[in-house]
């Protein structure tokens, strides 16, 4: 390996390392106890640090507020962290220091039982495949008029739709709030589902992958009396299944991830969504750490072992279809 390669590769392993590191630390301390929390223990190890004072063979944590010679007062906690004996005065000989590591996996119960996050990711899920779906068959009718059907302004047209992933979203936020308060879709599945139905990222990339598709084939087609429909369903759509898992997966995690449009598009909670729903659990939670990278981890999860699963897919989805004319 040349040092230009090794260069390169550190480079990527820092970079890689430095997006790894911020999720570790959401693992990891989704697992802490809130009291070591908020003792100021924000390491990555959920190492648990604390004094402990036994009385009747019950153990207490406690922090000492005043030491008196060979006597402490000190404050005792329950294991969540709360003060149910404060200024008590103990002897020095029986405060112990104590160090392990402790894995409080109870977190995740207690973050997913606070609010109905149950509900939170059926609306997810719902609303995730119904996009997905949408996109695939309006991305694939569409992709294939663009790649393979010659009609006054294709080239023109396809660029238009183009430059419109160059739009950010919140300029159009304020006028598809009206239009969809003037046809009644306000808080409705309708309202997160049916505008997302087509994708133009997933167009541009059906299109790529439908023109590197050699013409004799649509040809020898064309002269068995298919029609267009039938090239489509029988020849195009199988010689493009990876391209098309990957935009599946694309529109799926994109649809998982939505958070501004259905903020402000849906307001009651039996339709909120997994984002805005950890949104209002983060304001209801605020001060309980530990639950909220709890409530954070399992949010994310199903994407990363969705991604995890489908790397190789997706790859091979890039290399396979080509990204140039």
């Amino acid at each position: 390996m040349d040092f230009k390669k090794t260069i390169i590769y550190l480079i990527l392993g820092f970079c890689g390392i430095s997006m790894v590191i911020p999720f570790l630390w959401m693992l990891t301390t989704s697992i802490k106890p809130q009291f070591e929390v908020n003792r100021g223990n924000v390491g990555f190890l959920p190492i648990e640090e604390y004094l402990s004072y036994t009385e009747n063979d019950e153990e207490y944590r406690i922090s000492i507020v005043r030491t008196d010679a060979d006597s402490s007062y000190v404050n005792l906690f329950d294991p969540d962290g709360r003060i149910i004996r404060s200024f008590y005065r103990v002897s020095n000989d029986e405060i112990e220091s104590r160090r392990r590591l402790t894995f409080r996996w109870q977190n995740y119960v207690e973050a997913f039982k606070k609010v109905p996050f149950a509900r939170y990711f059926m609306n997810t899920i719902f609303v995730s495949f119904s996009v997905v779906l949408g996109v695939i068959v309006s991305g694939s009718l569409a992709a294939y008029a663009f790649a393979r059907m010659k009609f006054f302004g294709n080239e023109f047209l396809f660029y238009l739709f183009i430059s419109m992933m160059m739009v950010p979203q919140p300029v159009y936020l304020i006028s598809s709030y009206i239009l969809l308060d003037n046809i009644g879709w306000l808080d409705t599945y309708q309202a997160l589902i049916i505008p997302w139905m087509a994708n133009i990222f997933t167009i541009f990339l059906l299109r790529q992958q439908f023109k590197t598709i050699p013409q004799e084939l649509f040809d020898a087609a064309s002269i068995d009396g298919c029609s267009r429909f039938g090239i489509l369903w029988r020849i195009v759509l199988p010689l493009s299944k990876s391209v098309i898992a990957t935009a599946a997966i694309f529109g799926f995690i994109g649809s998982w991830n939505s958070f501004m449009w259905p903020l402000v598009m849906t307001d009651s909670p039996h339709i909120r969504v997994l984002q805005v729903g950890l949104s209002y659990f983060s304001q209801e939670a605020s001060t309980e750490t530990t639950l909220l990278m709890a409530a954070s981890t399992f949010s994310i999860m199903p994407l990363i072992i969705l991604f995890l699963i489908a790397q190789r897919q997706i790859i091979s989805s890039f290399a396979s279809s080509g990204l140039k004319e």
